[in-house]
C-alpha cells in the first residue's frame, strides 16, 4: 500500500493489523500516529517505548534512505516462552521522496507459526517413548553435518535382540512398557549432550559428539551394553535383554543423514552375525551390494533357465565302474563370467532363492538321468546325486518336490541320491527326520555331505535313515603325508561300518590315494583322478567310453 503526507488518519483506521506512520525527523526515527490495534498489542505510541522503533528501526531506517517503495520483514521478539512473531511491511509513495515516512503494517502470525511448530515437533517425536522418531533424528544429523564438522560426531544405531520373543510371550503392552524402561536406561547411559531417538520398532538411534574419534563411539557403546545387562522386571517376568550395536561415522557421510542412518543399519547386520559392535566399513557394503546386485542377477537366471548342471563321477574304488554322477549347478552371468557354487550358493540361501533353485536342479537331473536312459536303450547303469540346502529342507516340501520330478520324467526313486550337510539335521532335527523317512518311502538314496566338517551328533546317524556318508576333501587330501588325517578317516569309516553304511571319499587326486582309501574300507570315491565337472552330454560320453 503506498502512503503519503495527509493520508495516515484515514488509512490507519481502515487496517484491521496494528499499523502506525513512522517518521524520520532531524535524523530520528518517531511515531506519528497509531491505529486501536497497534496500541491494543502492546506496541506502544511513543518512539523511544515501541520495540518496533527500538528493535527495527535501524531495519526501518535503511528502507527510508533506500529507492524502495515497498519491503517485508520477518520479525520476533520477547523470550524464548512468550516470543511473539510479525510479518512487517513498510511501504510508502515513490512520487515524493522529500518526506522520510512510511506506512508500517504488523500481521501477526505468532499463533500460526506455534501451531506449525507443535505439528512439527509432534510429527519428529515418537508417541511412545517422547524421543524423537526418525523423521526428527533425521533432521537432527542433517543441523549437524557439514564439512567443518564431518568427523566430529557418529550414529550408533540400537537394535533389540529376539525383542519380538517378548511381545509373543507377555503382550503388545508389555512390550511397550519394556521399550519405555529401555529408552530410560539408554538415556541414563548417555552424555549430557548426545542425542536418543527411536527409529522405529526395537531399534533406537544415538548421535553423539567426538573428542577422541571412534574410540568415544565404542565406549559409548559398551555404556549402552552394560546399562541393559541388568534385567528388566515386567509383570510376573523377569527378562534381560541383550542388543547388537552398529557404528557409523560422521566421516563416512557425504550430507544424507538418511545413508548415515543406513550405514548404522548395515553395521547392526553385521554386528548380529559377529556377536560384537561392529564398525561400518565402506567396503562391507560395496561387498553387499556387489551381492544384491547378484541376487537380482541370479534370480532372472533361475526364472529364464539360465542356469546349467554339470556332472562329476563317482566311482566304486574296488572296481573302479562309475556308479552315479554329483549334480553341481553353474551359472554363467548376463556378462559371461563363470561363477562356481562357492559365489553365489551363500547369496542364493541368504536370500531365499536356493529354494527354486533346488527345484530347478532337481527337476533338471531326473530330466538329465531319463535323456541318458534313452541314449542308452533303457537304464543307463548310474544314480544321479542332488544337494539339499538345509535352508531348502526347513522351507520346501522336499518329499513331494522329489515326486513330482521323478514321476514327470519316469525314473525310479532308486536312481537318486540326496545329500544334505550336517547343520540340515540340527536346525529342527524332528521334523527333518519327518521328511528323511518320506524321501526314504521314494526309494531314494540319502547320503550326509562333507561329514566330520560340522556338528555331528552320532544319534542322528543312528536315528536317521542315513546310507551313505562322505567324508570331506579336507581329509582326504594330503592324508597320505598326514597321520593325523588317516586317523580321522579310519575312524569314519570304522564308524559308517558299525552303522551299515557305506562311504564316499572326495578329493581325489592319485591313484596311490584311491588305493589306500580302498584298502581301508572306503566304498566309492570322487575327485580329479576320475574327471572334473562335466556337461551333461560330454559326462555320458565319458560314462560310455569307461564302458567300453
Amino acid at each position: 500500500m503506498a502512503f503519503g503526507p495527509g493520508d495516515s488518519g484515514m488509512l490507519l483506521d481502515l487496517l484491521p493489523v496494528p499499523a502506525a506512520v513512522l517518521l524520520l525527523q532531524e535524523d530520528a526515527l518517531q511515531i506519528e500516529s497509531v491505529n486501536k490495534p497497534f496500541r491494543v498489542a502492546g506496541l506502544g505510541i511513543v518512539g523511544s517505548d515501541s520495540p518496533v522503533i527500538t528493535l527495527l528501526g535501524a531495519r526501518i531506517l535503511r528502507f527510508l534512505e533506500s529507492g524502495d517503495t515497498r519491503c517485508e520483514i520477518s520479525w520476533q521478539f520477547g523470550d524464548e516462552v512468550d516470543c511473539r512473531h510479525f510479518r512487517v511491511l513498510l511501504a510508502r509513495r515513490a512520487v515524493d521522496r522529500r518526506h522520510k515516512r512510511c506506512l508500517a503494517t504488523l500481521v501477526d502470525q505468532t499463533s500460526e507459526l506455534r501451531t506449525e511448530y507443535s505439528l512439527r515437533r509432534e510429527m519428529a517425536t515418537d508417541s511412545l517413548t517422547g524421543l524423537s522418531n526418525r523423521a526428527g533424528f533425521s533432521d537432527q544429523l542433517e543441523a549437524l553435518i557439514g564439512p567443518h564438522n564431518a568427523k566430529g560426531f557418529a550414529v550408533l544405531v540400537v537394535n533389540l535382540d529376539r525383542f519380538s520373543r517378548v511381545n509373543a510371550c507377555v503382550g503388545g503392552l508389555a512390550g511397550d512398557e519394556l521399550l519405555i524402561s529401555v529408552a530410560r536406561r539408554l538415556k541414563g547411559a548417555l552424555r549430557g549432550h548426545d542425542t536418543l531417538a527411536r527409529l522405529g520398532g526395537d531399534e533406537f538411534g544415538v548421535l553423539i559428539t567426538l573428542d577422541d574419534g571412534a574410540e568415544d563411539a565404542l565406549q559409548v557403546a559398551k555404556r549402552i551394553q552394560g546399562a541393559l545387562a541388568a534385567p528388566f522386571r515386567l509383570s510376573d517376568f523377569e527378562i534381560r535383554i541383550e542388543c547388537s550395536i552398529g557404528i557409523a561415522m560422521g566421516a563416512d557421510s557425504e550430507g544424507d543423514p538418511e545413508d548415515l542412518i543406513r550405514n548404522g543399519q548395515f553395521a547392526v547386520k553385521r554386528a548380529k552375525s559377529s556377536g560384537r559392535t561392529e564398525v561400518y566399513h565402506t567396503r562391507a557394503f560395496d561387498i553387499a551390494r556387489e551381492q544384491f546386485g547378484m541376487e537380482s542377477e541370479l534370480r532372472r537366471a533361475i526364472e529364464n533357465g539360465d542356469m546349467t548342471l554339470s556332472f562329476q563321477p563317482i566311482c566304486d574304488l574296488a572296481s573302479g565302474r562309475i556308479t552315479a554322477f554329483e549334480a553341481l549347478a553353474r551359472w554363467t552371468t548376463e556378462e559371461g563370467i563363470k561363477l562356481s557354487p562357492n559365489d553365489f550358493i551363500p547369496v542364493a540361501e541368504e536370500s531365499g532363492l536356493i529354494v527354486p533353485l533346488g527345484r530347478w536342479a532337481m527337476e533338471e537331473a531326473a530330466r538329465t538321468l531319463a535323456a541318458w536312459d534313452r541314449s542308452a536303450g533303457g537304464d543307463c547303469g548310474v544314480k544321479v546325486a542332488v544337494n539339499l540346502s538345509a535352508i531348502q529342507l526347513q522351507r520346501d516340501q522336499i518329499p513331494a518336490m522329489v515326486k513330482i520330478a521323478l514321476d514327470r520324467h519316469g525314473i525310479s526313486g532308486a536312481r537318486v541320491t540326496l545329500e544334505l550337510t550336517e547343520s540340515a539335521l540340527v536346525s529342527d532335527p524332528d521334523r527333518i527326520s519327518r521328511t528323511l523317512m518320506a524321501l526314504k518311502d521314494l526309494g531314494t538314496t540319502l547320503a550326509m555331505d562333507d561329514f566330520g566338517t560340522g556338528y555331528s551328533n552320532l544319534a542322528y546317524l543312528q536315528k536317521l535313515p542315513i546310507d551313505l556318508l562322505k567324508i570331506d576333501r579336507s581329509f582326504v587330501s594330503g592324508m597320505l603325508a598326514d597321520r593325523d588325517k588317516v586317523a580321522i578317516v579310519r575312524a569314519i569309516l570304522s564308524l559308517a561300518q558299525a552303522l551299515g553304511m557305506q562311504t564316499t571319499a572326495e578329493g581325489i587326486e592319485t591313484n596311490e590315494l584311491a588305493q589306500t582309501l580302498a584298502a581301508l574300507g572306503c566304498t566309492y570315491g570322487q575327485g580329479f583322478l576320475y574327471a572334473r565337472p562335466l556337461e551333461e552330454r560330454a559326462a555320458y560320453d565319458f560314462l560310455m567310453a569307461s564302458r567300453a
